[in-house]
C-alpha cells in the first residue's frame, strides 16, 4: 500500500478541481482498493455561509463531493491509463478521469460544523472496464454522518470538453 501524508499542494498532482471547489485538504492514504483523505471544515467556504444562517453546516451534497473528489484521488493514483498526467492543463490529457456517471444512494447521519475534520474514506468495489463502483463513508471524530454509493468513469477529455 503506497502511504501518503500529502498536503493541498500535492492534492492538486491527483485532481483538476482548483479551489473554491477543491474540498480535499490531505490524503492520508490511497491503495488500490482504498483511500482515505481529510478535509478540514474552515466555515470560510462560501456555500457554509448561506447554509444555514446562525447554524453553519457543511451541505450534504458538497459531501457527495467530497467523496467523488477522495475517488478521483484513488483512480489517478492507480487506474491511470495515461503515461503522462497534468493537472494543470486540461486539453493535454487524452482521458477525464474519475467523472460522476451514477449516485447509487446517500444517507446522512449528522452534520460537519466549522471546526470539524471530516475523514472519508473510499472502497473501491468493482471496476468493470472504465467504471468504478465505490463505496465512501464520511467521520467526525470517528463517527459516521453519511455514507453513499456511486460509480465514476474515465472518458475521453474532448466528451468532456464538448469538442468531440
Amino acid at each position: 500500500m503506497k502511504y501518503y501524508q500529502h498536503h493541498f499542494e500535492d492534492v492538486k498532482k491527483y485532481l483538476h478541481h482548483r479551489p473554491p471547489y477543491l474540498l480535499v485538504d490531505r490524503v492520508v492514504s490511497v491503495s488500490p482498493k482504498e483511500a482515505i483523505t481529510e478535509k478540514t471544515v474552515t466555515g470560510e467556504e462560501g456555500f457554509i455561509k448561506g447554509h444555514f444562517p446562525g447554524a453553519p453546516i457543511f451541505p450534504g451534497a458538497m459531501m457527495h463531493e467530497l467523496t467523488t473528489q477522495s475517488a478521483g484521488i484513488l483512480i489517478a493514483s492507480h487506474y491511470n491509463p495515461m503515461e503522462e498526467f497534468n493537472t494543470e492543463d486540461p486539453f493535454f490529457n487524452e482521458y477525464a478521469l474519475g467523472v460522476l456517471v451514477k449516485t447509487k444512494h446517500a444517507r446522512y447521519k449528522g452534520f460537519a460544523r466549522p471546526g470539524d475534520v471530516l475523514t472519508t474514506t473510499v472502497s473501491l468495489n468493482e471496476q468493470v472496464s472504465e467504471v468504478f463502483d465505490f463505496s465512501a463513508v464520511v467521520k467526525v471524530d470517528g463517527k459516521i454522518i453519511m455514507k453513499n454509493g456511486f460509480q465514476l468513469m474515465n472518458i475521453k477529455s474532448t466528451v468532456l470538453q464538448g469538442t468531440d
